[in-house]
């Protein structure tokens, strides 16, 4: 006995940037730098510093320490980051939301970082946000170990590295510009969506999905 066809829609996955796409890093961040200039005695401009997050920690402190310094300074720094910067930190508009429409997709949501991988997952657990899996220590095109591993469709992020890091991975690249990147730049870079931020991913995701559908029919 015949029956109609139903189409299943696939389920994604897919992987987001921690700092300034999920959650607004610069507040603990810059009062992590200023204890750090307090304990070192070294001064880091803790205001210029949270204009170019992003890329990993050590290329910051490269601008203010000594290349001989720089591990150690980086490994008290993370020590020190759950003190001053956890707390401190909100989550960007939209960011639990966005988890929550991946979930509701029937998909997977992931956090694939370049920052200290502990210290990511500190942020989520106090703001209550439980992706899949967390995987941290990846910058650029890197993060496409994970996201690859992972099989991820789509990657979400707000720096131009995180577009290099889709785009490697092959996964499709949505830009946010919360960070420090324009839409300008984020487009130039080649990211497939540039989005204001992460209010708006439930509606994008939703009519990606239909696109889908209607390319399998």
């Amino acid at each position: 006995m015949g029956g109609m066809a139903t189409t299943t829609r696939p389920a994604p996955t897919v992987g987001f940037d921690l700092d300034m796409t999920l959650i607004d890093s610069r507040p603990g961040i810059r009062a992590c730098y200023l204890a750090l200039t307090e304990r070192t005695g070294t001064y880091v401009d803790a205001d210029l510093a949270v204009t170019r997050l992003g890329p990993p920690l050590e290329q910051e402190l490269a601008n203010w320490f000594p290349a001989d310094e720089i591990a150690a300074t980086a490994e008290l720094y993370r020590a020190m980051y759950p003190t001053y910067a956890v707390a401190a930190t909100p989550a960007l508009p939209g960011a639990r939301e966005a988890i929550a429409a991946v979930r509701e997709a029937g998909g997977r949501a992931i956090v694939v970082t370049a920052k200290y991988e502990p210290n990511a997952k500190l942020h989520l657990e106090h703001l209550g946000m439980e992706p899949d899996a967390v995987i941290g220590d990846l910058w650029a095109e890197r993060k496409a170990v994970a996201l690859r591993e992972h099989g991820a469709d789509v990657y979400v992020g707000d720096h131009l590295g995180d577009v290099r890091g889709a785009r490697t991975a092959g996964a499709r690249s949505v830009a946010v510009a919360s960070g420090p990147c324009s839409e300008e730049e984020l487009r130039a870079a080649g990211a497939d969506v540039v989005l204001s931020d992460l209010t708006e991913f439930p509606e994008w995701l939703a009519a990606y999905r239909e696109g889908l559908d209607a390319a399998r029919a």
